[in-house]
């Protein structure tokens, strides 16, 4: 395919289903970034999922949350009522503002982008164009499709071309196996105008995302390769005591001698997490003696703005990655790490090989060791002014919309 014209693209994911707050910036900011291209672009979702409602704090057969969700969050991103929700765990009615002619828009597509490959096409199936599983977690697939996975291999196998956020997979930087069909490989696109802030506010680098999430080790290299993050927080844990530095961790833990609906004393941060799942008391013992803060992630997380507000609150961000990417140098680099980038706030993150691809020594820091970790904190800390700048200047130059979806599109043959 050789065009130049407008394409019609359905962008196909679960942050409907999902209504956290990185969701909606990890689907939205790729179906705006197309739509300010000049191409037509529809948010679509068929999940036979049942969806998330907050309010209730349950996957519910109803969706009403989801709706209303979808209602709020479209317009803030420029989406309007550009979007459809298919009740594919009911009746399969379509809902929103552009469920009247779905089926035929859908079938008239060029792309059908399906975000993190998380919707079963076979199963919650329809007509469309070119299938694009897009890769944005990398690694388990893979590895499970490498390995002939019979569900991952029909489900990899359904889609016409594969992208990927890990950059290293399938060159001699990485030793992963790559899907087949593989096009282009990419990073996450931001909206720089979203992001554009003043000064942070708090004197605090923090990070944002789940401590502890079993479940989906996979082997590599004849070894586990682990999931959860904690394992390599607790690698780092003395990082900010080492740099002098506080760090907040925005979380869905809380203090385990606290009771179940106990009152906060004022003697408690005021960013302390309320009502959330309690952390095994030796490793909360240990974030406090590293110098951490821990903070309340899922309040930020129902609304994509207040995460936003949060992230430029910030001075900078520190954080690890899953030992699935780095182990293998995938190259994979976060969602929430562009978006503080693009908000001209500096990173200091676990090298997963993103290094081989992008810049790094100002603005951006990339460690494999502690000491390699609290050498760019100071370095920032000495020296914020020109490591914010250069931040900013790299989430503009690398994570700009503008230049990562037009290279995909390319990528693609479009």
């Amino acid at each position: 395919m050789t065009r130049t014209s407008s394409l019609r693209i359905a962008v196909l994911g679960t942050m409907g289903a999902d209504p956290f707050a990185g969701m909606a910036w990890m689907h939205l900011q790729i179906a705006a970034g197309l739509l300010r291209l000049g191409h037509d672009v529809r948010y679509v979702e068929t999940t036979s999922a049942w969806p998330y409602d907050v309010e209730r704090g349950a996957r519910v057969d109803d969706a009403s949350y989801t709706l209303a969700y979808l209602a709020r969050v479209m317009p803030r991103f420029g989406m309007g009522e550009r979007w459809a929700y298919r009740r594919s765990w009911g009746d399969g009615a379509w809902l929103g503002p552009a469920a009247a002619d779905a089926d035929a828009w859908l079938a008239g597509t060029d792309f059908v982008f399906n975000v993190a490959g998380a919707t079963q096409v076979t199963k919650d199936g329809f007509a469309c164009g070119r299938l694009v599983h897009f890769g944005t977690d990398p690694v388990a697939e893979e590895l499970k499709y490498a390995a002939g996975d019979a569900r991952t291999v029909a489900h990899i196998d359904a889609h016409d071309d594969t992208v990927t956020y890990g950059e290293n997979i399938g060159t001699p930087r990485s030793p992963l196996p790559p899907l087949p069909k593989l096009r282009a490989r990419l990073r996450q696109p931001v909206l720089m105008d979203l992001w554009d802030a003043g000064p942070p506010t708090r004197d605090v680098f923090t990070t944002v995302g789940n401590w502890r999430q079993d479940g989906k080790d996979v082997v590599f290299q004849g070894r586990p390769l682990r999931w959860s993050k904690h394992h390599e927080f607790l690698k780092f844990i003395d990082v900010p005591r080492l740099a002098g530095q506080t760090v907040e961790l925005a979380t869905n833990l809380d203090d385990p001698d606290r009771k179940a609906g106990a009152e906060v004393s004022d003697a408690i941060d005021p960013h302390q997490i309320r009502g959330a799942a309690s952390l095994d008391r030796e490793h909360w013992q240990r974030l406090q003696q590293g110098g951490w803060r821990v903070a309340d992630g899922p309040a930020l997380s129902v609304d994509p703005f207040t995460y936003r507000d949060y992230v430029v609150a910030s001075r900078a961000e520190f954080t690890v990655a899953r030992e699935f990417n780095v182990l293998p140098r995938s190259a994979w680099f976060s969602e929430r790490s562009a978006c503080y980038l693009a908000a001209g706030r500096p990173v200091v993150t676990q090298d997963t090989g993103f290094s081989d691809v992008l810049p790094t020594g100002e603005g951006l820091f990339g460690f494999t060791t502690v000491d390699e970790a609290v050498e760019a904190i100071r370095a920032i800390n000495a020296d914020y002014e020109r490591h914010a700048k250069a931040a900013k200047a790299i989430a503009h130059d690398w994570f700009r919309a503008e230049v990562v979806l037009p290279k995909l599109l390319a990528d693609l043959g479009a």
